[in-house]
């Protein structure tokens, strides 16, 4: 454990933020397979508006750190591949 007082400080700020990115990971793949669930189904429609909210999640996480910039681009990708291959 920590002696000092500014150690003891970061150790509670770390706490925080693996919370915080515990969420935010638990919301990306909450937003995946929702995109993999509408992929399956016959409304492309509602399969695009489901990938733009899952993109907009990802770059998010992306730009605070949650995920790597290249982790996020990949899956977006992949979602993008699934959600253009559905036969209208």
């Amino acid at each position: 454990m920590a002696n000092h007082k500014s150690a003891i400080k970061r150790h509670k700020q770390s706490l925080v933020r693996k919370e915080r990115n515990k969420a935010v990971k638990t919301s990306l793949r909450t937003v995946t397979k929702r995109v993999e669930a509408s992929a399956t189904g016959a409304d492309k429609d509602a399969a695009a508006s489901q990938l733009k909210l899952a993109i907009k999640a990802f770059d998010k996480a992306a730009s605070k750190g949650v995920v790597h910039k290249r982790t996020a681009a990949r899956t977006k990708s992949r979602l993008s591949k699934k959600i253009n291959a559905m036969v209208v």
